[in-house]
Order: C-alpha cells, then sequence, then structure tokens
C-alpha cells in the first residue's frame, strides 16, 4: 500500500468514528441506543442488514470459496436471499402488530410475550453466547485482512495475524461501546455501499484486465469452478440447515424490525437485502476469489482476496476500499455486540439485578457489558483459523436451540412454554456437545455428513412437539391470542 492510501483509510476511519460519537451524544434512551428510535428508512436498513450479515466475515468466506470451489461457492449467500424473503412475508407482519403494542427492544423480548420469562432468559443466554461468538469471527476476519494488507510485519515478535486481531478488536469494542443502533445502521449503510461500489465497479474490472480478461480466467482455472455444480449436494444442505434459520432467531434482526416505522417499511427493507445478498454480493465475493486463485494460487484460500486488493489496486482505491471491507467488518462486528449486550442487559441483568435504575445506569451498565463481551470475542477469535467455520459454529448453536420453540410461536396455537424451555435446552445443548466433540455420532450418521445443527434441531422438534401437547400452558398469554395461526 503506498502513503495515500493509509492516509485515506485513516481519514475514512476517524470519520466512522466521528459519526459514531455524533450518535452517542444524542442517545438518551435505551430505545434511542438499542433500537434506532423506531424511525429509520427502509434503504439505511436493508443495506444495514446485508452489511451485518454478510459484512466482512462472509465476504471473506465468500472469497475463500471462490477460491476453492469457483461459482458454486454463491450457493452460501443464496441462503440470504431464501431466508430475508421469507421472513419479510412470514415473519414481519407479525412481529411487527406484536411490537406496535408492547414496543420491544430484543427477539427474547418476544418470546417473553408468546410464552414466559424463563423461556426469555434461556434465550437470552444462548443468542448471547451465540453472537459473541459471531463476534469473533468478525474480528478474525478484520486480522486477516490487515495481516494481509497492512499490518504484514509486527514488534516484539509477535505474530502479524495475532497483533492485528488485537488492533482490530481494540478499535471495534471502542467504536461499539460508544455507539447506538443508528449510528449502526447509517454507518453501515455507507460503509457497505462503498465497499460494495469498491469491489464491483473498480476491484472486478481492474483484477478481470490483470488475469487476461475471461478468457484468460478460464485458461487458468479448471472448467468446474465456471459451473455452479462443483458443490456437493450435503455443503449446500448444511448451509440452508444452518443460515436460514438465523433470519427467525436473529437478535441483530429483531432490533432492524423494532427500528423500522412501520410493517411496510420493515418488509421493503428486508426486500432490498435478499437482493444485495444474492446476486449481487454472491457473485462479486466468489469471482473475486476465483482471480485471487489465479494470481495467488500458494495463498490461504481465505487470505487470498485481500492480497488481491493489496496488491492489484491502484494508488488511493486501495485504501478507500480496504477502509471499507474493514469497516464493513466493524459495522457486522459491532451489531452482534450490541445484540449480545442487549440479551444480556435488557433481557437477564434489568429484569433480575437492576430492576429499579434510572435510564443513565442503564446505558452505562450496556457500556460496560458490551466492553467485557468484545473481551471475550477476542479470545474466541484466537482459538479459530477459519472465518466462515466460526460463523457457522456460532449460527449452529443458536438455531439448534431457538429455531423449533420460535417457529412455534408464530405458527402452532397449541406451543407452549415448558416445551419451548426444554427444547432450547435440548436442541443447544446437543449441539454445543456435538461441535465440542463430547458426544459423537454413530458412524452411519457422520458419514452422510449433515450438519450438526440439523441433529440439534431435530432432538429440539422431537422435545417441544409432544410436550406442548402433553404439559400445555394454563393461561394462555395476550400475543399468543394476538398471532395469526396457518
Amino acid at each position: 500500500m503506498a502513503v495515500i492510501d493509509y492516509l485515506i483509510f485513516a481519514v475514512y476511519m476517524i470519520g466512522v468514528l466521528a459519526i459514531g460519537y455524533y450518535h452517542f451524544k444524542k442517545n438518551k434512551s435505551a430505545e434511542d441506543y438499542y433500537v434506532g428510535s423506531r424511525n429509520v428508512k427502509s434503504h439505511h436498513v436493508g443495506l444495514s442488514i446485508v452489511a451485518t450479515d454478510v459484512g466482512g466475515g462472509f465476504s471473506i468466506g465468500l472469497g475463500g470459496l471462490g477460491f476453492v470451489m469457483g461459482l458454486a461457492g454463491s450457493w452460501l449467500l443464496f441462503t440470504g436471499l431464501v431466508g430475508a424473503w421469507l421472513t419479510a412475508v412470514l415473519i414481519i407482519p407479525k412481529i411487527k402488530k406484536i411490537d406496535q403494542k408492547h414496543d420491544m427492544y430484543t427477539y427474547p423480548d418476544f418470546l417473553r410475550h408468546r410464552y414466559n420469562d424463563k423461556v426469555a432468559l434461556v434465550a437470552a443466554i444462548i443468542s448471547g453466547i451465540g453472537y459473541m461468538g459471531f463476534t469473533g469471527a468478525q474480528i478474525l476476519a478484520g486480522a486477516k485482512l490487515a495481516s494481509a494488507t497492512m499490518i504484514t510485519k509486527a514488534p516484539f515478535g509477535i505474530h502479524p495475524l495475532q497483533f492485528s486481531l488485537y488492533i482490530i478488536a481494540t478499535v471495534t469494542v471502542a467504536y461499539t461501546v460508544i455507539g447506538g443502533l443508528k449510528a449502526v445502521i447509517y454507518t453501515d449503510s455507507v460503509q457497505w455501499a462503498t465497499l460494495l461500489f469498491g469491489l464491483l465497479f473498480v476491484t472486478v474490472p481492474v483484477t478481470l484486465y490483470k488475469v487476461g480478461g475471461f478468457s484468460g480466467l478460464r485458461e487458468k482455472l479448471p472448467p468446474e469452478f465456471f459451473t455452479l455444480t462443483n458443490v456437493d449436494g450435503i455443503t449446500v444442505i448444511n448451509w440452508m440447515i444452518t443460515i436460514i434459520p438465523i433470519w427467525l432467531i436473529g437478535m441483530t434482526l429483531y432490533q432492524r424490525m423494532y427500528a423500522c416505522r412501520n410493517t411496510k417499511e420493515a418488509k421493503r427493507a428486508w426486500f432490498i437485502a435478499g437482493l444485495f445478498e444474492y446476486p449481487v454480493m454472491a457473485f462479486t465475493g466468489v469471482f473475486l476469489g476465483m482471480c485471487a486463485r489465479v494470481i495467488f494460487p500458494q495463498a490461504e484460500s481465505e487470505m487470498a482476496m485481500p492480497m488481491l486488493i493489496r496488491d492489484i489496486l491502484p494508488a488511493g482505491v486501495t485504501g478507500i476500499v480496504i477502509a471499507a471491507y474493514f469497516s464493513a467488518i466493524m459495522s457486522t462486528a459491532d451489531s452482534c455486540l450490541m445484540a449480545a449486550s442487549g440479551n444480556i442487559v435488557n433481557d437477564v441483568l434489568q429484569r433480575y439485578i437492576f430492576k429499579n435504575s434510572g435510564v443513565k445506569t442503564i446505558m452505562a451498565l450496556s457500556q460496560i457489558v458490551t466492553l467485557i463481551i468484545g473481551v471475550a470475542a477476542i479470545i474466541i477469535a484466537s482459538s479459530f483459523q477459519q472465518v466462515l467455520g466460526a460463523i457457522l459454529y456460532a449460527y449452529a448453536f443458536m438455531v439448534s436451540g431457538l429455531f423449533i420453540p420460535t417457529l412455534g410461536a408464530y405458527f402452532w396455537k397449541k406451543s407452549s412454554s415448558s416445551a419451548a424451555l426444554w427444547a432450547m435446552l435440548g436442541g443447544g445443548g446437543l449441539t454445543l456437545l456435538l461441535l465440542t466433540n463430547t458426544v459423537t455420532l454413530p458412524q452411519r450418521l457422520a458419514k452422510i455428513g449433515i450438519s450438526e445443527s440439523f441433529y440439534g434441531m431435530f432432538f429440539s422438534a422431537i422435545i417441544f412437539v409432544p410436550l406442548s401437547l402433553l404439559r400445555p400452558d394454563r393461561e394462555i398469554t395476550e400475543t399468543a391470542k394476538e398471532v395469526k395461526y396457518v
């Protein structure tokens, strides 16, 4: 990188931090901090969803998939299109109707109104832990980008990747502690638009020219890289099982649903998000990964695209694109940190320990909890080597416990609180045991290759359905009456 790139990067990041500080000064309540005063426009929310969901982590992961399998890696974000549009049609009309009556802040708030406090508490803990892991994945993505582009040498004999991890984590946590959801959404939309423009209209043409155009790319890569079938069916099924359900239980998504003014605005935001995930970002990411394989064939798969950006782009443009990449990573990380913080503060501490605390106390508590979760995310990031693997692990843990009870809350009137509680514990617990190899699948099942989250969700359903029929709720909650079941 040239000196001008470092200067552009520095100015860009200072600007992002300034926006965060501006909104920090304007935040007067938890409603401002966590749900953006409930008046954010759809196009900002839609781009923010893409920035949070795809962000830097999936962008780095997509480049890695393009490096190893070509265009077929785009199926990963097809799940985003499906999840976003299903949510817009089936979930948003229901949740916005309930939110307008109860002014909810978090995903567990919905479960509290539909089931009870115990279910919401367990959901908050599972969601908080899952988003802590997801935050760690984003920090790792930022560290990989930094060590491949800017911090190629580190002081005191520290490995550049590890040093980059600490730097990125410090900046991200600091920005998140002072910011709020409105700052996150507005910076998200600008950052992601900048990143997409830089990748699609600058990086792709320049890179294509360097590799000799499409004909040069075809000559240097295997033919199967240019098909959508160069991926086994089990892998695609696992992506769908793990990622589509997150659209129903993602705390960051619920915060944005609540931030929208009404149902129409929220649905429009989700339709925008789906289109930008697939095909726009899906094919852009894997295509650059393919080009990176031609130029850096010996590179580690997820490091190749950051190296491509570093070496291919002209001076000045490199700084803008890398700054936008860092910003996208920060945007995802700070959203996840806010989600975990919201779960712990709103759904645990404020309800059971700080019951009668004032607004200033809760705001300070939110910042302290965010800082603690950020430190834990650094530890998690240090234990992973692959960004995509870390993301999918975090997703698997959350969806396996939360998906079935949440699906029942929206679409099955006989769903009961006790069934939801035990289904969450059973499904999430089994997946956690499988992921940590504390429990192993029988050899015949292991050979199939289905994701651990499938078995967790299946076990959750086995608990949830019979227990709902055997132990129905004695009192039907107001929210249960309000949901129109199909």
